[in-house]
């Protein structure tokens, strides 16, 4: 974090400086510089650092303010007063409030003199694979902070935000939300002068209450923007195209569509990734040879190029920062080739109808002699009320994108399991297990040489454990 002055963080996040024991006197506090790292896990706290205690579902971050302590924290932001403590407090009236305040006058320090450019990144799916493409390309053109994992959330986002130092040129800012309104929090925040939106899908669609939802938060990403600004968009979502009505700053398009301005044509898919032309608006276009598994990450590596061309990156070094990145990230269409033969690709990180449709078809592509395709899949989960019918839709795709052997695994995917049970034209090709070690038992055994095998699921059902299990076992 930039040096701010004990005062001046107080003041920032509106809080009441308490002194501890061995802490510097009150008058002095004007002098004392605090710029450690920040964070609300204690495991996370190194010698220097600021501990926000913040209060969770589950527990409490103030029950672990001796942890901070211990690992060396300098200075803790508090909801109570702690006794016995000895170092500084800051007490605040909400904890989360105070990290958003502090990131937002830590930003707004650091673009005063003009050479912080921030993108923002929002999307049902996609956006951490986005987010990663785009700080592999803009680390090679200076100092770029971006978050680590999925910070994108009221925590996370501003962590990250807070991880930015006086000569950070790029903020790359992943911006997710559970409700309305989260997005334009975090946009008011770190104020983008570039804004991306991927897609608009059901991803959380139960806790937004539907797509209509899911579209007006997303929005949220381009209303805030101001002329000078570029919203960065999807021209083949049609529910991304028309946010450019919503918007009053500059619109980029990318998409696979030949009117888009950033687009990708001549897809080949292979197991080893996709190969395709990449054109810029200047008519420049190249090659490229993207290794991460699947078509549906090649519009997640255009977002990345209208970005870096955006900021004025060449052709160039965008093909050679894109060649370079194998993964989208752990867990996202992972690939584990293992020694006897069998392919892991563990996707069980997130899943949505979209994502999970997406996975299907690139494990559906990956043909040839000797190749059987298995699908391990567990329960996509925040659906709420389109649950069952979403489960039911990508049961009955299995049987007909011709995947021989489906297992699913979990309560909460037994739809999926009965759909393709019920498509007719299979004969035992779906079996289904309750939990992950009955799942592991019998595909130990099962899985041969020449398989090809997706792992795909919500976080929740855990299933990139399973994956991990069978990378090791075949590795």
């Amino acid at each position: 974090m930039i040096d701010l002055t004990l005062g001046e963080l107080t003041r920032i996040v509106g809080g009441t400086l308490v002194l501890g024991d061995h802490a510097v006197q009150l008058g002095t506090s004007e002098s004392t510089i605090v710029n450690g790292p920040v964070d609300t896990d204690s495991r996370e706290i190194v010698p220097g650092g600021i501990f926000v205690a913040k209060p969770g579902e589950f527990s409490d971050g103030h029950l672990y303010v001796p942890a901070a302590v211990e690992n060396g924290a300098d200075l803790v932001v508090v909801e109570r007063v702690l006794d016995d403590l000895a170092i500084p407090q800051i007490v605040v009236a909400n904890s989360v409030d105070a990290l958003g305040m502090l990131a937002t006058e830590v930003v707004r320090r650091i673009r005063a003199d003009g050479t912080l450019k921030v993108i923002g990144i929002t999307g049902s799916n996609g956006k951490t694979t986005t987010k990663n493409l785009v700080r592999t390309i803009l680390e090679g053109r200076g100092p770029t902070v971006a978050p680590r994992d999925s910070f994108n959330n009221e925590v996370g986002a501003p962590l990250t935000m807070l991880k930015l130092e006086s000569d950070s040129r790029y903020l790359v800012a992943e911006m997710g939300a559970s409700k309305p309104g989260e997005i334009t929090r975090l946009v008011r925040m770190a104020r983008p002068d570039i804004g991306v939106v991927l897609m608009v899908g059901l991803a959380h669609a139960g806790e937004f209450g539907g797509i209509e939802k899911t579209l007006q938060t997303k929005t949220e990403m381009v209303t805030d923007l101001v002329p000078t600004d570029v919203a960065v968009l999807n021209f083949d979502d049609y529910r991304v195209a028309g946010m450019a009505e919503k918007t009053r700053a500059g619109i980029l398009w990318f998409g696979l569509d030949p009117r888009a301005d950033v687009r990708a044509s001549s897809l080949v898919a292979t197991p080893s990734g996709t190969d395709f032309t990449l054109t810029l608006p200047t008519g420049e276009s190249a090659r490229v040879h993207f290794s991460v598994l699947g078509e549906h990450h090649v519009t997640n590596a255009l977002a990345a190029a209208a970005v870096a061309h955006t900021l004025e990156v060449p052709l160039a070094a965008i093909v050679t920062a894109l060649e370079s990145v194998t993964r989208a990230e752990r867990w996202r269409m992972e690939v584990v080739q293992g020694t006897q033969g069998v392919t892991i690709i563990n996707d069980a990180y997130n899943a949505s109808p979209d994502s999970m449709l997406a996975g299907l078809k690139t494990l559906a592509q990956i043909s040839g002699p000797g190749i059987r395709r298995v699908a391990i899949l567990g329960e996509m989960s925040e659906l709420g009320e389109f649950s069952l019918e979403e489960h039911d839709r990508i049961g009955r795709t299995i049987v007909r994108l011709g995947i021989e052997r489906i297992f699913v695994v979990g309560e909460g995917a037994l739809a999926l399991h009965l759909a393709a049970t019920q498509e007719g034209s299979w004969d035992g090709e779906s079996v289904f297990f309750a939990t992950a070690d009955e799942a592991y038992a019998v595909l130990e055994a099962e899985l041969r040489s020449g398989d090809v095998v997706l792992v795909k699921s919500s976080n929740s059902a855990g299933l990139r454990f399973l994956g991990d299990r069978l990378g090791e076992r075949f590795a």
